[in-house]
């Protein structure tokens, strides 16, 4: 995730079509899901939006965009088998998204630029804001950058006197079930930002959001350095599939 105050040098992606060979047609009358479904899809998610569709015909609608001229469908249904949900095929490491038959750059560039739409609105909703008063934003934030990820993400919201969030940055990245994180770097951070308080966030790939006794050491550790500089450490989140964990809701604060 690039820092909240990172410049983005934007350049045109080259415009890749059809990542696996377009398939031949039996001679003859093509069957009708091959002419309009397409069409199909595209007035069933305009008139009923998202909620009308299940995840796999949404990819459909995403892989529309990438291989204009084949029946997505398989591809679709591959893809749901692999990964589970829309959210996990999305959000997929671009080598295990190789994997799949029929999955190639233009593919790849669909997905991560619906990936990356969601993590910038969602972060436009809580960056400046009162966190207080936009805390279910927040929590939405960061389950949406972090909840499906494969591997380990630590993460640290500088807020500052007014508990306005000031900075949201990446600090490390891990393994399935470690990430390393350093409680001088966390602080010395937010004296640079000139932050007065803090809110730590990480990802438990496992989907379990209960932390293990690293994470109440490590956040001890964060704690000390915090308290140390004068700062205020406010919670530390961990982010499962489905739910998440607050330190100070659960007295580890």
């Amino acid at each position: 995730m690039d820092k909240s105050t990172s410049s983005f040098a934007e350049k045109p992606l080259p415009f890749l079509l059809d990542d696996a060979p377009v398939a031949s047609l039996p001679s003859g009358k093509q069957p009708s899901y091959l002419i309009d479904h397409r069409q199909r899809l595209r007035t069933r998610f305009i008139q009923g939006g998202p909620a009308a569709m299940p995840d796999y015909e949404l990819l459909e609608l995403v892989l529309f965009r990438a291989i204009p001229r084949r029946d997505v469908k398989p591809l679709a249904h591959a893809l749901m088998a692999r990964f589970g949900d829309f959210n996990r095929v999305i959000t997929a490491p671009e080598a295990r998204l190789r994997d799949i038959s029929g999955v190639g750059d233009a593919v790849i560039i669909e997905f991560k630029v619906v990936e990356a739409s969601a993590h910038r609105m969602a972060r436009s909703r809580v960056l400046q804001q009162h966190v207080v008063s936009s805390w279910d934003a927040l929590l939405d934030y960061c389950h949406t950058t972090m909840a499906h990820r494969e591997t380990e993400q630590f993460r640290v919201l500088y807020l500052d006197r007014k508990n306005v969030l000031i900075g949201d940055e990446e600090q490390a990245k891990g393994t399935v079930d470690h990430v390393p994180v350093y409680p001088r770097e966390v602080a010395k951070r937010a004296l640079e930002l000139n932050a007065s308080a803090l809110i730590l966030v990480h990802n438990h790939p496992s989907g379990d959001p209960t932390p293990s006794a690293s994470d109440i050491e490590m956040t001890k550790q964060v704690a000390a350095a915090c308290d140390a500089l004068g700062l205020e450490l406010h919670d530390h989140l961990i982010i499962g599939t489905s739910r998440e964990l607050s330190f100070r809701a659960e007295g580890y604060l």
